[in-house]
């Protein structure tokens, strides 16, 4: 407990799977977070186990705001609001994000455009409203939620790999970009693999390019019997990573790719 007493957390995509995860985890060691997600009534029930989850540990009151990622318009609100009621931000996580399986040939441009809408420029849109509030503090912790499929090439995920690669190099220049500026915040990434959550579910066979793709459903548990640690992560393998990078303890690190992954990257 207390690794991030006292920081102020926003949690983007926190309603669910591993964005709530990240959130009970910060609560639990002390911080006060703020999630936001388009599900209000998710986020709403979430709000009420932060509460509970960090009432021993000194968190202040959590929040929760509706907020799609991909509005400018939101993203500014959300940022005022949070200025209003504390004044700064030492942790942001730009969690949120969609998955739309499929191949290129066979793609929308109308999933395309939404699956980057909301993984590239959501997180784009984080670091434009967040990085000036966080540097009011003098700095903070930026942590954006990448995947391993930024390195690895698998055809039917080729849509969803690129807007995960484009986090991830943005992430990096974004660290040099803070690092040359002196202004206390380090930026990071995290790359999880398989994690077992509902996005797992999306696979299904179906319309290629927008839920699915046109192979049999992947059976999670023989699928992860070939990975090193033999088994699918859960979104608290993400959230450790993510309060470790929050905290003090990794106060020199910047521009890193943490890949939680139970060693995908090694196939």
């Amino acid at each position: 407990m207390d690794r991030v007493r006292g920081k102020i957390a926003l949690v983007t995509g926190g309603a669910s799977g591993i964005g709530r995860g990240i959130a009970l985890a910060l609560a639990r060691e002390g911080a006060t977070v703020i999630i936001t997600d388009v599900s209000e009534a998710r986020g709403r029930d979430v709000v009420g186990e932060l509460n509970a989850a960090g009432s021993n540990a000194g968190a202040g009151p959590a929040a929760f705001h509706k907020h799609d990622v991909s509005s400018e318009q939101d993203w500014e609100r959300v940022i005022a609001e949070i200025r209003t009621a504390h004044g700064r931000l030492d942790v942001l996580v730009n969690n949120a994000g969609i998955f739309i399986a499929g191949y290129l040939t066979d793609y929308d441009l109308a999933d395309w455009k939404k699956m980057f809408g909301v993984n590239v420029e959501g997180v784009f849109l984080g670091i434009k409203h967040g990085l000036p509030l966080m540097r009011v503090h003098g700095g903070g912790s930026l942590i954006n939620i990448s995947s391993t499929t930024a390195h690895t090439y698998t055809p039917a995920l080729a849509a969803y790999a690129a807007s995960k690669a484009a986090v991830a190099h943005l992430t990096r220049c974004i660290a040099k970009d803070c690092g040359e500026k002196k202004d206390g915040i380090r930026v990071n990434s995290i790359l999880p693999g398989v994690i077992d959550t509902p996005v797992w579910g999306g696979l299904q066979p179906g319309k290629p390019g927008r839920t699915a793709y046109d192979q049999p459903k992947p059976d999670l548990d023989a699928f992860c019997q070939a990975l090193p640690l033999g088994r699918a992560g859960t979104p608290d393998d993400i959230a450790d990573g993510v309060v470790f990078l929050a905290s003090d303890e990794s106060r020199y690190i910047t521009g890193i790719e943490l890949a939680i992954d139970g060693g995908s990257l090694l196939k």
